[in-house]
Formats: structure tokens, sequence, C-alpha cells
């Protein structure tokens, strides 16, 4: 004799296979749209003087469907604040690697619209065109904003290196196959390196060159190093709430 059916138990499993068919949907056409986009990235000499360095970065607060934003705005090269924004936007896409910048540009880009002093170049903490499609969040907001952006991370998401030497200012290339799609830069003496790859309108040696300049005392450059302390102090305001 059969086992009778348990419907409640057919429903939950209907909903995962739907739950799971959307997000192979969001994957699919969020692949397509990097690829299309990745197409309209530059990378070019800098052609212009900086003046206004913004440092951007993303958090997503504990209990809330959120991403939230900060962009400081310092000068340069004297690296002082002048300006503090933040953005909250709720999320509708999940975490997938490689497509991470479609939960957190949107809300760098509404905290840009906030900001009364506009940047001559933006960094953020993420990749530039280290990315398997050559499209990480420093070239979408570059793209989407048609502004200079260096992708500085803490971590490698793809690409092979050798140890850069453990002097501060040593660099090493960050390879993908025979292409250098990155910089792989020991910020301070003897610590962790960062990863440094151009996003849009500018070359990889503007990036490191910029990015060097930035790295005053710590392991992080200024400016996102300052957005992600901004950012980590307005996530724990919204926990509280």
């Amino acid at each position: 004799m059969s086992s009778p059916i348990n419907k409640n138990k057919l429903i939950v499993i209907e909903g995962i296979g739907l739950m799971q068919n959307d997000k192979q949907t969001k994957y699919q056409k969020a692949v397509e749209q990097q690829r299309v986009m990745a197409s309209q990235v530059q990378l070019e000499p800098l052609n212009k003087k900086i003046n206004l360095i913004a440092g951007a970065d993303a958090a997503f607060p504990s209990g809330a469907n959120l991403c939230l934003a900060a962009i400081v705005i310092l000068t340069y090269p004297k690296l002082e604040v002048i300006e503090k924004v933040t953005a909250t936007v709720p999320l509708d896409f999940p975490y997938i690697p490689g497509l991470l910048s479609f939960r957190e540009a949107p809300a760098i880009l509404e905290a840009y619209k906030k900001l009364k002093h506009k940047p001559d170049i933006m960094m953020l903490d993420g990749q530039g065109v280290a990315h398997p499609r050559r499209f990480g969040l420093a070239c979408h907001v570059g793209v989407e904003l048609q502004l200079p952006t260096i992708g500085c991370a803490k971590s490698r998401f793809i690409g092979e290196y050798v140890e850069p030497d453990i002097e501060k200012g040593s660099t090493s290339d960050l390879l993908d196959g025979h292409e250098v799609i990155g910089q792989v830069l020991r910020s301070r003496h003897h610590v962790k390196p960062i990863f440094v790859s151009a996003g849009h309108l500018l070359t990889l040696k503007d990036a490191t060159m910029i990015t060097k300049s930035c790295c005053v005392k710590y392991r992080i450059p200024e400016p996102t190093r300052l957005a992600d302390q901004w950012v980590s102090k307005c996530r724990s305001h919204i926990g509280e709430d």
C-alpha cells in the first residue's frame, strides 16, 4: 500500500523549486548584462587632475533585507575628509559570487546622488577588471557614473601571482593566464598585500599609483578604509533599530 501524499511537503518542495528557478533566471540575466556592460569599460590613461577622491563600501545590516552603502569624499593628495553620505536600498538580488555588484552597486549609486561634492575618481572596496568577466564592482559603478574608478580588494578573487617583496610599495602582477588583470600591492611593510585593478576610465598603472599614494599608515588605503569605518558605524545603528 502506497504512502499518502503529504500535500504540505509537496507545496514546500514546489516553492523551493520556484525559488531556485528564479535565482537561475536572475543569474543568467545578470551574467548577460555583465557581458554587455563589460564591453563599455574603457581602460585609458587618466586625463584629468584629481582634486577629490571618493571611497565607497557597502554592508548588509543584520536582520534587514537591505544593502547599506557609504561614500566618503577626501581632498587629494592631502586626504582630508570633507563629506560623508550613506544610502540604503532593498535587496532584490541573491548572493551569487561573481555577481555581487548587483547587490552593492544600487546602494552606492543612490549614495552618490546625495553628494554635494562630486569626486574626480572613486576607489571601491572590491574588484575592477580582476573578475572572470572583467566586470567587478568598480567597473559596474564606473560605467554607470562614467567616472574613473579603482577596485581595491582585501583578497584575490581570480588570478595567480608571485608574492611581492615584503617592503611597502612592492608589487607583482596578478595574472589570469598570460593577461595582467591587476597588481598585488604590499601597502605596508611585512603585511598581507591588497589587490588593485582598474575599474573604468584609467589604466592599471594609474590605479596602482593612486592607491599607493593613499596608503598612509594602514594596510587599507584611506578612501576605502574610512568608507568601511563609516558604513560599519551606520550598520550598527541600523541593527539597534
